[in-house]
């Protein structure tokens, strides 16, 4: 996507790895969102850090320009706390605003790629800065590299030949800084550290700013001086003709700026480029926002770890030598995935949705613990985390991780249940760390506890490793039954008929009182997951049972819940007994003196999630939960009484959508409907990943057009002025919920797998005739492709291993692998092949219809 003018002013393009932190490149070119010291840090500048250029011409300098486009409005400065600086001083200097810069500015974010084009008539030549973290589905340690890459292009398009300046500055922001310059294996390196900070503190940590152009040269401190001295003794320095000038201090400084400036020939017509790595390093991560008590300190239970990229990369100089070493291979691959996504023939703002959304991996929101286990935040306040522990009910909406990187999502589900499951069964909905301290207490939620359930079975299914689920599988037996263990203090289910009607705790952050299509779904579909399992596992008597209550819960659901056109909660909002038997807080919390009514209920409202586990059972090879023409008649209520436009809407809640933009509400009450007093929590606002849910139910039954036109809604709302595209929020930034977005691509491919028997499927929904679709599974991904005469199953990276395949709706003929033909037999849409097939990196699996 394409962003000009205004359209540039909200952009933050995350640059980083997996669990490394990561530094925004905005839209006008700056670095920004400085995010490396193990906490968020939104719209923070690292003092002067920028790139420049300069022109010159047989040593004469012909221009010189900061590479940026204008400074976004307003000018009056940013507010802040501070003295004779922020609101009422004008932007802060280290925007460089005050400096040159480019008239012209265009911003190309296509993930995980972004490019900053700038032009100037003033200035001899164009130039662009081109930026990536590789990002590689299934390697994760190459896509946990703390470092942002960058490319520079200068494109001469003057009758000259010219020689080019590119100037890389980098601020220190440690404490006693020292700069240091120095070479290794052809590369020019200006590294960062402290002189007081031991290796064991928790704010140690070093950077490096490295490039393999041969002509460079470094000044590894910047003028010391007072007032403006040092930007303005640099900008003396880098515009005078020739090499940048050397200066070095003895003794440790404040804030020191160090710079890297690598010169370049470009012949008239021609274009060069220079690589650059920014690379950091801070190994140590501090439990900040609940440290445990010192009381509750061991050797094991501390409140400072390493991060896991620090094993690997202790000091940024490795992370990035290592970044220069590898970059052709990295880039190569990342480029792979990059064509092979953005080469679909998926509408183009389903693809900028589902791709932009996946930069949330390399946001501060992701950590990876010593060990390797990911552990996520729900999203991020500007400098600390915005809700704790992997939340099982915000993750259960994130599919990007468990198709690009299967083996984190699968530590996800083991650090679960070895860390929360209590002793009846229940699934504490927060996992704290570090991993094995005191339980918290978090109660218990319905859609976490099930949604672990669900994710636990498409695990299975994804990587086909059926004694990974033997280990999980007494405790996942036990979260199972917990709904109607009489240890549960909730009472969810208590007589196992598959009906829930208890205190039912849920991802908009209260209680259900009764019954409700959306927490009885994930119930349902949980127990059809478990089914399936139990069955795996030997155990028919528990697998009988299940299906048992699912069943009994179906027809329960049918007969009590759907009001001939959605689904809604069963209560009576004026029985205050039904609080009152949980206790009192629960009345306290939940009773309305004043109406005589409970609160926090939907009641007969047409909720936005009312079909949440149905969505995800048809996304993970389930089928339907419940009767597929009531659930489409729910999804036309849905986009016929929750997808408004703003402008007369009321919304007390928060405002992710507003004026003429439209979006689908959390819960609408139709005209002539009874509303509670006191709804369900949020009710009023629009939250992303539940509108991805809501419009991907719709693709997957039927409504194409309604499913798309909501995908496209959100998107817009994305446009890079009012909104940064690559930060979809909702309870904070870079919000992990907003990753429900991959299912899009799951739902338009028709995408099925059960790697337990060896199989992989497309059954596209969209273009038959011409589609074309990235796939990713564990271990491996690549293109899928059909057309009238065939379809084809490429391997672009890793090994795939196949038993038997569906490649659309229709019979096939002849298959061959390269050039050798392979047998098979056709069973209804499925190709079953006479033996496994093995598919290496390149290899083409061709069918003939």
């Amino acid at each position: 996507m394409r962003y000009q003018g205004r359209n540039t002013q909200a952009i933050s393009f995350p640059l980083g790895g997996i669990g490394t932190g990561s530094i925004g490149l905005a839209g006008n070119g700056m670095l920004i969102d400085w995010e490396i010291q193990n906490r968020p840090n939104k719209c923070s500048h690292n003092g002067f850090s920028f790139l420049a250029i300069k022109a010159e011409r047989d040593g004469e300098v012909l221009d010189a320009r900061v590479l940026q486009g204008d400074l976004a409005t307003p000018y009056q400065g940013t507010p802040h706390l501070g003295k004779f600086s922020g609101y009422g001083f004008g932007p802060e200097r280290c925007t460089l605003a005050g400096a040159p810069h480019f008239s012209q500015c265009a911003f190309e974010g296509s993930y995980p790629y972004a490019r900053v084009e700038l032009a100037d008539e003033r200035f001899p030549g164009k130039a662009a800065v081109c930026a990536f973290n590789p990002f590689i589905p299934s390697d994760e340690e190459d896509s946990g590299i703390p470092a942002a890459f960058f490319t520079v292009e200068v494109t001469n398009d003057t009758a000259e030949d010219l020689d080019y300046t590119i100037a890389f500055s980098l601020q220190n922001p440690l404490m006693d800084s020292v700069n240091g310059v120095w070479m290794q294996d052809g590369y020019t390196m200006l590294g960062l550290s402290s002189a007081s900070l031991g290796e064991e503190e928790p704010a140690f940590g070093t950077l490096c700013l490295a490039t393999d152009q041969e002509d460079c040269q470094a000044q590894e401190y910047w003028y010391r001086g007072a007032w403006f001295d040092s930007l303005g003794v640099f900008w003396q320095d880098f515009c005078a003709p020739g090499p940048l000038r050397e200066r070095t201090y003895a003794q440790s400084g404040k804030e020191d700026v160090g710079t890297l400036a690598a010169q370049v020939h470009v012949a008239s017509g021609a274009t060069e480029c220079v690589r650059f790595v920014l690379a950091w390093s801070f190994p140590n991560f501090t439990q900040y926002w609940n440290p445990l008590p010192k009381e509750e300190q061991t050797e094991t239970l501390k409140n400072t770890w390493k991060n896991y990229y620090a094993h690997r990369f202790p000091y940024a100089r490795s992370a990035a030598l290592y970044a220069l070493c590898h970059w052709n291979r990295l880039d190569a691959d990342t480029r792979a995935f990059h064509d092979a996504l953005h080469g679909s023939t998926l509408p183009p703002y389903a693809i900028d949705a589902i791709s932009s959304t996946m930069s949330v991996l390399k946001t501060p929101t992701c950590i990876r613990l010593p060990d390797g286990t990911f552990y996520g935040w729900e999203g991020l306040h500007s400098t600390e985390g915005s809700c704790e522990g992997s939340c099982t009910h915000v993750w259960n909406y994130a599919y990007a991780m468990p198709f690009l990187f299967p083996r984190l999502e699968r530590s996800l589900r083991e650090s679960h249940f070895a860390y929360d499951l209590n002793e009846a069964g229940g699934l504490r909905f927060r996992t704290q760390i570090p991993l094995g301290r005191k339980y918290s207490s978090f109660r218990p939620c319905v859609d976490g506890q099930y949604g672990d359930i669900l994710k636990t079975y498409r695990e299975w299914k994804l990587c086909g490793d059926t004694q990974w689920l033997k280990n999980l599988w007494p405790r996942v037996k036990k979260a199972v039954e917990y709904a109607w263990n009489p240890n549960n203090p909730d009472r969810w289910d208590p007589n196992g008929d598959g009906v829930l009607e208890g205190r039912q705790h849920h991802t908009l952050d209260m209680e259900l009182f009764g019954p409700s299509a959306w927490l009885n779904g994930f119930y349902l579909a949980g127990l059809k997951a478990a089914a399936e399992m139990a069955r795996a596992m030997g155990e028919a008597d528990a697998a009988q049972r299940y299906e048992q209550m699912l069943e009994n819960g179906r027809a329960w659901v049918e007969e009590h819940l759907f009001n001939g056109s959605y689904y809604e909660q069963q209560v009576d909002l004026k029985d205050r007994a039904r609080v009152a038997e949980f206790g009192e807080d629960a009345l306290a919390a939940y009773w309305n003196e004043e109406a005589q009514e409970i609160k926090y209920q939907i009641g007969h409202g047409c909720s936005i999630d009312q079909l949440t586990g149905q969505w995800h059972a048809q996304l993970i090879g389930l089928g339907a939960i419940l009767d597929p023409e009531r659930t489409r008649s729910a999804l036309r209520a849905i986009y016929e009484h929750n997808f408004l436009c703003m402008r007369d809407h009321f919304n007390p809640c928060r405002l992710y959508s507003l004026n003429d933009e439209r979006g689908v509400v959390m819960c609408a009450w139709p005209k002539g409907v009874e509303k509670p007093v006191i709804p369900v929590p949020y009710a009023q606002e629009t939250m992303y990943g539940f509108e991805y849910e809501a419009a991907v139910s719709m693709l997957l039954n039927g409504m194409l057009e309604e499913g798309l036109e909501i995908i496209r809604s959100i998107r817009s709302r994305h446009d890079g002025d009012r909104r940064n595209p690559w930060n979809e929020m909702e309870c904070g930034s870079n919000y992990a919920r907003s990753m429900a977005a991959y299912s899009i691509l799951l739902a338009l491919s028709g995408f099925s797998f059960d790697f337990t028997r060896g199989f992989m499927g497309f059954a596209p929904r969209t273009r038959q005739e011409d589609f074309r679709c990235f796939w990713a599974v564990d271990g491996a991904w690549g293109v899928y492709a059909q057309d009238a005469q065939g379809a084809r199953l490429t391997v672009l990276w890793g090994e795939l291993r196949l038993r038997a395949l569906q490649a659309g709706e229709r019979a096939y003929q002849e298959a061959a692998l390269g050039d050798a033909p392979v047998a098979f037999r056709q069973n209804g849409w499925e190709i079953a092949f006479d033996s496994q097939i093995t598919l290496q990196k390149g290899d083409v699996l061709a069918l003939r219809a």
